[in-house]
């Protein structure tokens, strides 16, 4: 790091912190716009609906939400800190003609409820989005999209991710952007009874799976006690993909596909010959997880395919403190820091 570097973190830092103190008084904070072809792609990676709600974590002038309300539909909030940007974009909105389905608040960003989005993007530093990781996957939705402008999640692998050219970006010496997009799993560690049936002949075994994010692994017990390691398992959002090693229910193994429900699950299983069958489970028991307990043994659900996740559309509530103002404050200062030193370094 350079001694030009050191000094001017030294001093933003200092003035970020005195600046915070009197964050109501006068909030000259300057913020990094997302490009909009970066915009763009991140709401089309969402694979955004119509009548979805959006949550933008540190919304600036608006683009994000007034881009997802007017061209694709969507409604919801952006979290912002300055009181003069949340003015601006919700003026903004008015303009566009869709404030009947898009506002803007200030307050802080892990008082946030997000239990009600579809969709939440974010352009924050990674230690803040590692902050808000488990807040994310307690409070979201199963099939929940979470979409972050350069910067990722941890061990939280994504789901997808894409680096663009961004001819417009305000900070970096190079003009490119990375954006990650990420499937809150459903929760289905534990002990599972499975029942496969292929060929006429059900077959019935003990399932224990191990998540992590939303891959899975474990062992599957057959009726005669032998156990086989499990390690092809994927779950996005309530849809899941599981590989039975052979002999589970035949000579090659199978491929099961299909979807969480309340306390169990059900699908096809897919085999490389021979007839598709069907497979049924109910969770015997949850493994304990700090995002929150799932539902215990319930009666084996009626046999079905797999549907599609239907999400509808619902109105946020949140309140807006002094002390938010603070914290949010020393967020975006920090923020310009690390894309000031980004500038420096590179």
């Amino acid at each position: 790091m350079s001694k030009r570097a050191t000094l001017w973190l030294t001093v933003a830092l200092a003035s970020a912190g005195a600046a915070a103190q009197d964050a109501l008084k006068d909030l000259d904070t300057p913020y990094v716009p997302t490009p909009q072809v970066v915009v763009d792609r991140m709401l089309d990676m969402a694979n955004l609906k119509p009548g979805e709600t959006v949550i933008d974590l540190g919304s600036g002038d608006g683009r994000i939400m007034i881009e997802a309300a007017r061209k694709y539909g969507a409604r919801g909030f952006g979290v912002e800190i300055d009181p003069r940007l949340v003015k601006l974009s919700n003026e903004r909105a008015a303009e566009a003609g869709v404030a009947d389905r898009v506002r803007f608040l200030q307050q802080d960003l892990f008082k946030t409820d997000f239990r009600e989005a579809n969709v939440l993007t974010l352009y924050l530093l990674p230690d803040v989005n590692l902050a808000l990781r488990p807040k994310i996957l307690a409070e979201l939705r199963p099939g929940s999209r979470v979409v972050s402008h350069d910067y990722g999640m941890g061990d939280w692998r994504p789901d997808a991710e894409a680096t663009i050219p961004a001819p417009d970006k305000k900070v970096g010496a190079r003009k490119e952007s990375q954006v990650f997009m990420w499937t809150v799993p459903a929760k289905v560690a534990g002990n599972w009874t499975l029942e496969l049936t292929v060929d006429g002949r059900t077959h019935r075994l003990r399932l224990s799976l191990r998540q992590r994010y939303q891959f899975l692994s474990g062992s599957l017990i057959a009726s005669d006690g032998k156990a086989a390691p499990l390690t092809r398992g994927k779950v996005l959002g309530e849809e899941l993909r599981l590989t039975l090693p052979a002999g589970a229910g035949g000579q090659a193994e199978l491929r099961l596909q299909g979807r969480i429900e309340l306390g169990g699950a059900t699908g096809v299983v897919k085999r490389t010959r021979g007839d598709d069958g069907t497979w049924r489970a109910r969770r015997d028991s949850p493994a304990a997880s700090a995002e929150g307990a799932t539902p215990g043994p319930q009666p084996f659900p009626a046999l079905s395919r797999p549907s599609r996740l239907s999400r509808a559309p619902a109105r946020s509530r949140s309140l807006t403190s002094h002390s938010a103002n603070a914290s949010g404050f020393i967020f975006r200062w920090t923020r310009l820091i690390s894309a000031r030193m980004a500038t420096f370094s590179r």
